[in-house]
C-alpha cells in the first residue's frame, strides 16, 4: 500500500483545510463515515429534502485525482438543489478518508470500494457522477442499485494526453509550489479566459507541499466496459479539456460503451468547477431516458 501524505503533519494540514472548507459551506449538509474494504470513507450528504419521494434517485459524486468533497462544493451545491446528493473522499487521495491506496490492481480495488460505499449509504436507486479518476472508478463499479452513470472527462476509456504546456507548468509546481505556480497549472485545466478561484489555488499549493499524487489509470479492460453497459451511461467532456478532449474520447467511448461523447462548450478539464449546471443537465438527461447511443 502507498500512503498519499508526505508526513503526519501534512495529513493534519490537509484534513484541517477540508474540515474548515466544509464548515464554511452555507448549504445544509451532514457528514458520515462509511466502513469499506478500502478503509474508512468520508461522505458528505446534502439536498435530502430537495425532491421528496421514495423513488427519487440519489446522486453520488466521485471526484478525480487530488480532489475531494471539500473541493467539489460548486458541483454538489448545484446537484443538491434537485436531488439528494452525496460526495465521497476517495481513499488514497487527499481528503478525509483512509490515506492508503494499493500499488497494483487499483481499478478493481476502487470498483469494489465504490460498491461498498453505495451499499453503505443506503438502499434505493443511485446515479454515480464520476469526474476524471472518478469516472474510471464509476465504470469499475457494478453495484446492484446503480441505475446510471454520468462520466465527466472520464479516465478509464483512453490514456490522458500530456501536452508540453501542461508539463512545463507541472514540474515547477511539483518542485517548489507557490500560489503563482498553482494558478499557472490550473489555467491549463480551465477553458480559455477563465481564472481559477482563490480556493483552488490555495488547495493546489497545499496539495503539492503535502501529498504524493497518483498516476492516471490505464484504460479499463473490455470486459469491464462491456459489463458497464448494464445501465445507461452519459459521457461528456469540456471542449478545451487538455487531457481528454472530445476527439480523444470519441472512438473509445463509442467502442466501449456504445454512446457518443457530449461536448460542453467553453469548458476545460475542470468542467465540474466551471460549469456545474451542465452536469445537472446531464443527470437530468440520463434520468429522462435520453442517453443517446451511437449508431
Amino acid at each position: 500500500m502507498t500512503a498519499v501524505y508526505r508526513s503526519a503533519a501534512a495529513r493534519r494540514d490537509v484534513e484541517k483545510w477540508c474540515t474548515d472548507r466544509l464548515a464554511a459551506w452555507p448549504v445544509a449538509h451532514r457528514t458520515t463515515a462509511v466502513a469499506t474494504g478500502a478503509g474508512r470513507t468520508h461522505v458528505v450528504t446534502a439536498g435530502e429534502d430537495a425532491t421528496p419521494g421514495r423513488d427519487t434517485p440519489r446522486v453520488v459524486v466521485v471526484p478525480g485525482t487530488n480532489f475531494n468533497a471539500a473541493t467539489s462544493l460548486p458541483l454538489v451545491t448545484a446537484l443538491a438543489a434537485r436531488w439528494p446528493t452525496c460526495v465521497v473522499d476517495v481513499p488514497g487521495q487527499p481528503g478525509l478518508s483512509a490515506a492508503e491506496r494499493p500499488r497494483r490492481h487499483r481499478q478493481a480495488w476502487y470498483g469494489r470500494w465504490l460498491q461498498d460505499v453505495v451499499e453503505g449509504i443506503g438502499p434505493g436507486p443511485t446515479v454515480v457522477v464520476g469526474h476524471s479518476l472518478g469516472g474510471a472508478i464509476a465504470l469499475a463499479c457494478d453495484a446492484p442499485q446503480l441505475v446510471g452513470r454520468v462520466l465527466v472527462s472520464p479516465a478509464g476509456l483512453a490514456r490522458l494526453r500530456l501536452t508540453g504546456g501542461v508539463l512545463a507548468a507541472t514540474l515547477p509546481w511539483l518542485t517548489r509550489p507557490t500560489g503563482v505556480r498553482s494558478a499557472a497549472l490550473l489555467r491549463h485545466l480551465h477553458g480559455p479566459g477563465r481564472q481559477p478561484s482563490d480556493e483552488l489555488v490555495t488547495w493546489m499549493t497545499l496539495l503539492s507541499r503535502s501529498c504524493r499524487s497518483s498516476l492516471a489509470p490505464a484504460p479499463l479492460p473490455r470486459s469491464v466496459l462491456a459489463r458497464s453497459r448494464r445501465v445507461p451511461n452519459v459521457v461528456a467532456t469540456g471542449e478545451h479539456d487538455v487531457f481528454l478532449p472530445p476527439s480523444r474520447l470519441a472512438s473509445p467511448t463509442s467502442r466501449g460503451l456504445g454512446v457518443a461523447v457530449r461536448t460542453i462548450p467553453g469548458a476545460g478539464h475542470l468542467v465540474v468547477e466551471e460549469r456545474p449546471e451542465a452536469i445537472v443537465d446531464l443527470v437530468r438527461t440520463l434520468l429522462d431516458g435520453n442517453a443517446d447511443s451511437t449508431p
